[in-house]
Order: structure tokens, then C-alpha cells, then sequence
């Protein structure tokens, strides 16, 4: 996932912030906390509103009320994430900023099991996998403020767009852990952050415009 706390944001395990809710919010822990659990245990195919319903101890017919189907449940537990306090690290240099980053990344793809199961199941669920989207683009967001510090600090040039820095950042680590299946690297994870900040610091992720779809104003950094 990118933008390290992203992965323990999914799975449950990272500080969120608390909100009232009573019993509603109580149920819907337990039934996204069922959705997690069933997820990493018995994958996708296994998933089922019955089969989370009976884990969370909760009636069949509130489950289907308030989620529908699987897609609604995945939706809601990616998007739940998105309510955690985690902030990029602030080391004093881009390149130890995006190490970081991508250390915090590693080491809840290769802690958190579901955070792995999720992204597969992106891909099985057009649900999820706009709520993972939505997820992603909240992050990258976040993630601007390590490009605004580096041009403050004069260690890249204006109009540097953060979301492709984070990208290009973060992008060895996914494939070493989720693509080939590869353990933690720590070396990996030094060198393509201090690949990225070199490249940024002559200019590679300048840009003109404003990317793409999901890349809004705040992601290319001016003064």
C-alpha cells in the first residue's frame, strides 16, 4: 500500500479517530473485523454476508440490511480505514521522508496479511476496488505535505508533483512483496528512496499541468 500506515490503517491495528455510535458502531466493528479475519483465513471465494454474519455474531439480516453483499462489506472496511490519524514522517530530507515511508509500507505488507488479501479482492469487487481508490487518493493527499517540506527546505524545484514522487517511491516495494512474493528488503527500500529524491531534486517530477484523473491541485507543489 502506499504511504506507510496505509496497510495498518486496513487491517485494524492502526490508532483511528473515535467516534460515538453505540451499538451501531459496535456491530459494525465486529462485522468488519469478521470481513478481516474470514478474508485472510479463507480468501475471497470463501466470503460470504452468512459466513461474516455468524463470525461477528450478529443476524444474517442486519448484515445484508446495512452491507448488501460482499462488495459492500470489503467497500466499508477499506473505507473505514480512511479514518485513522497517520501522518508521513518528517526525518529532515526527502530521501529519508520517502525511507521511511517506504519502510512503514513494507513492514504492514509483510505483518498485516489482509492488507494483501484486500488488494486482491480490489480486483474481484468493482465495489472495492473504487473504495480502494478512494482510499489511495486520501493518502496520496497526505503524502503532499513530504513534497512541501522538500521545496521549503530548496531540495526540489516547484511544480513537483508529490503523487508521482510517492509513487515512484513506493512502487519497488510493492512489487518485491506483492508481485514476486519477495521478503522484506530493507536495502530496497533505501535505494528506491534515494533513487526518487535524486531524480526529484533535478527536476524529473516537475510538471506543467495537473495530472490526471485522482490527482488533484494539492499534488503539484508550489511555493
Amino acid at each position: 500500500m502506499t504511504s506507510g500506515g496505509a496497510a495498518s490503517a486496513i487491517s485494524g491495528t492502526a490508532a483511528v479517530v473515535r467516534r460515538p455510535g453505540g451499538r451501531s458502531a459496535r456491530i459494525r466493528a465486529q462485522v468488519l473485523e469478521a470481513v478481516r479475519g474470514l478474508l485472510v483465513e479463507q480468501g475471497f471465494d470463501a466470503l460470504s454476508v452468512d459466513a461474516v454474519a455468524e463470525r461477528a455474531a450478529v443476524h444474517r439480516t442486519t448484515v445484508y440490511r446495512r452491507w448488501r453483499d460482499v462488495g459492500g462489506l470489503l467497500a466499508d472496511v477499506l473505507d473505514a480505514a480512511g479514518g485513522d490519524s497517520w501522518q508521513p514522517p518528517d526525518t529532515g530530507t526527502l530521501a529519508g521522508d520517502l525511507t521511511a515511508v517506504n519502510s512503514e509500507v513494507e513492514a504492514a505488507l509483510t505483518d498485516e496479511p489482509v492488507t494483501a488479501a484486500l488488494i486482491a479482492a480490489s480486483f474481484r469487487s468493482p465495489q472495492a476496488a473504487e473504495a480502494l481508490r478512494r482510499f489511495w487518493d486520501e493518502r496520496y493527499e497526505r503524502c503532499a505535505i513530504v513534497l512541501e517540506r522538500a521545496v521549503a527546505r530548496g531540495e526540489v524545484p516547484e511544480r513537483t508533483c508529490a503523487r508521482r514522487v510517492v509513487v515512484a517511491a513506493t512502487a519497488p516495494v510493492y512489487q518485491q512483496i506483492l508481485l514476486l512474493r519477495g521478503g522484506a528488503d530493507p536495502l530496497l527500500v533505501r535505494q528506491a528512496a534515494a533513487g526518487v529524491a535524486l531524480a526529484a531534486s533535478r527536476g524529473l517530477f516537475v510538471v506543467d499541468e495537473v495530472p490526471g484523473e485522482g490527482e488533484g491541485p494539492g499534488q503539484v507543489v508550489r511555493r
